[in-house]
């Protein structure tokens, strides 16, 4: 190869390194909550698959017309982007066996209400949820929930924060086991920005505090909003007894920088990402799991350990946008 043609080629792959970096690991140089880059990373399966394509099809052609310098430097840049977001999904898991433990969480958002409450307590029944998290459901239809329920022998409360201040009508419902005993909405703490999320404490004082949680999603206008909901759940999370569930638009990408004390985000971690099945997509359904953005969550303070977490792709059907997903917790 000519000493040009090196020097094009070495310069090319370097900076297609740089940028592959980039692609894969963004919180490496703190960029990973910005416009845009924050949601192409939220779907890291379809930009390995994406960047594995482009670099098949450039190596085609610097084979067909015989370049290999530029076109080589690029081909391998794409190649190492792939390989790269695919080992960050490979690392965080696809999903591993269910293990029962003493605390049963589920949370789904229902798309406005398009999930019927016979379905969500098909849901409730099937998982054992004891607590149950439910944004886009209002409380008309948390009510009908809790009635199925009740006819059927479970016992559960319900409560609902309408809307959040100046933000959208768009409500968050909790379902909470009558077994857990009395909660009360802490009506003290606030909500995210935009979307309402609430924080249910326990009357006497002993048992979980539960956090029903639905930030912005990170769309432009509003990355403002995302953050400073991202950031509302991590000082949340403060408490050790502490579980936060429901949508919060965002990967466990999006949670770098908002750890404390050994945390993800606060002092909670991520149930998915404790039991080895962070990869696996919730949003949306109409893709396989596999290829899916992990955006809903169960996070846990310090006083929890995850015996499980699974993403329900037996309900794609049922008319919401999102899975439902379970995690089984026990004190530590």
């Amino acid at each position: 190869m000519p000493k040009h043609r090196r020097l094009r080629f070495l310069l090319v792959l370097a900076g297609g390194s740089v940028a592959a970096f980039l692609v894969v690991w963004p919180q490496g140089v703190g960029i990973h909550r910005l416009p845009l880059i924050a949601n192409a990373i939220s779907l890291r399966a379809l930009l390995a698959l994406g960047f594995g394509v482009l670099a098949l099809l450039v190596a085609g052609v610097a084979v067909w017309r015989r370049r290999w310098g530029v076109a080589a430097a690029l081909a391998i840049a794409l190649a190492a982007a792939s390989v790269g977001n695919g080992a960050v999904l490979l690392t965080r898991g696809g999903g591993g066996p269910m293990q029962p433990g003493e605390l049963t969480i589920a949370a789904w958002n229902t798309y406005g209400g398009s999930v019927s409450p016979e379905t969500i307590a098909r849901m409730v029944r099937e998982t054992g949820a004891d607590v149950v998290s439910l944004p886009e459901t209002d409380a008309i239809a948390a009510a009908e929930v809790v009635g199925i329920l009740s006819r059927e022998g479970i016992p559960m409360t319900h409560d609902t924060v309408a809307a959040a201040p100046d933000g959208e009508t768009i409500p968050t419902s909790i379902l909470i086991s009558r077994e857990l005993g009395d909660y009360a909405l802490d009506a003290g703490i606030g909500s995210t920005v935009g979307l309402p999320s609430g924080v249910w404490r326990p009357v006497d004082g002993s048992g979980p505090i539960l956090v029903a949680a639905h930030p912005m999603p990170p769309l432009p206008g509003v990355t403002d909003r995302w953050e400073l909901g991202l950031e509302w759940i991590a000082g949340r999370c403060a408490e050790s007894q502490v579980i936060v569930a429901g949508d919060l638009n965002s990967t466990v990408d999006h949670f770098s920088g908002l750890g404390r004390g050994g945390g993800l985000i606060g002092g909670c971690r991520d149930a998915a990402a404790d039991a080895g099945s962070a990869a696996a997509g919730t949003w949306p359904v109409r893709m396989p799991v596999g290829l899916a953005s992990p955006i809903d969550h169960v996070l846990v303070g310090s006083a929890w350990r995850v015996n499980g977490f699974a993403v329900l792709d037996g309900y794609d059907a049922a008319g919401s946008d999102h899975r439902p997903i379970v995690a089984t917790l026990s004190r530590n």
